[in-house]
C-alpha cells in the first residue's frame, strides 16, 4: 500500500496543480520576468499549502479544519483583496532585462504570497476529504501511514508540475525581448486583478 499511496498522491498533486488559475498566472509571470527560480519557489508555496490541506483532511484535524471553514468568508475576502493588490503590483512592475537576483528576502516573498493565497481557499479541505474517502484512506486507523505517504505524494506531484513548468518557461524566456515582458506584466496583472474582483463578488454573494 505504501508505494500505491505515494504514486496516487503524486497523480492527485500533479492534477490539482496543473490547471492555470491566478496562482498559476503569478508563477508563469514570475518565471518569465524574474527567472525560473522565482517561478519554482512560488509554485512550491502553493504545493506546501496543498500539502497542509491534505494533511488536515487525512488525519482528521477537525479543530483546524472547522476554524478555517468557519472563517472562510474572511479568508476569501482577504485573498480577493490580496489578489487585487498583487495584480496592480504586477501590472505596474517594470520588466528586468536580466533575471532578478535570487536574494533570500525576495524568494521568501515569492513563496509566502502563493502559500497565503492557497490557504485563503479552505474549502479545498473538503475536496481532499472527498478524494481520500473515495480512495479508501479513511477506512481504518491502520491506514495512517498510508495517509502520510499520500500527503507526501501530493506535495511531490504538485512540486513536479511547477518544476516542469518553470524549466520549460525558463527556456522560452531567453527568446523574449523586454517589450514582450512589458505585455506579460500587464496581461498577467489584469488577469490576477480580474480573479481578485471575481473572488470578492462571489464571496459577497
Amino acid at each position: 500500500m505504501g508505494w500505491t499511496a505515494i504514486f496516487t498522491g503524486i497523480l492527485i498533486g500533479f492534477s490539482i496543480a496543473a490547471p492555470v488559475g491566478p496562482i498559476g498566472v503569478l508563477c508563469i509571470r514570475r518565471t518569465l520576468t524574474q527567472g525560473r527560480i522565482f517561478g519554482l519557489i512560488s509554485g512550491l508555496g502553493a504545493a506546501s499549502a496543498d500539502a497542509i490541506f491534505v494533511c488536515i483532511a487525512a488525519f482528521g484535524l477537525s479543530a483546524i479544519s472547522n476554524f478555517l471553514i468557519e472563517y472562510q468568508l474572511a479568508l476569501r475576502l482577504t485573498g480577493g483583496f490580496f489578489l487585487c493588490y498583487l495584480g496592480m503590483q504586477t501590472y505596474r512592475t517594470q520588466p528586468a532585462i536580466e533575471p532578478a537576483a535570487a536574494k533570500s528576502c525576495r524568494l521568501f516573498s515569492s513563496y509566502s504570497s502563493t502559500f497565503f493565497l492557497t490557504l485563503t481557499n479552505p474549502m479545498t479541505i473538503l475536496s481532499f476529504m472527498a478524494i481520500m474517502a473515495g480512495l479508501g484512506f479513511s477506512e481504518a486507523p491502520a491506514h495512517s501511514l498510508s495517509s502520510l505517504l499520500f500527503v507526501f505524494g501530493v506535495f511531490i506531484g504538485s512540486a513536479a508540475w511547477w518544476f516542469i513548468l518553470t524549466i520549460g518557461l525558463g527556456l522560452l524566456r531567453n527568446r523574449m525581448n523586454p517589450h514582450v515582458f512589458v505585455w506579460i506584466n500587464r496581461i498577467s496583472g489584469l488577469i490576477v486583478i480580474t480573479c481578485g474582483i471575481t473572488a470578492l463578488f462571489s464571496t459577497l454573494k
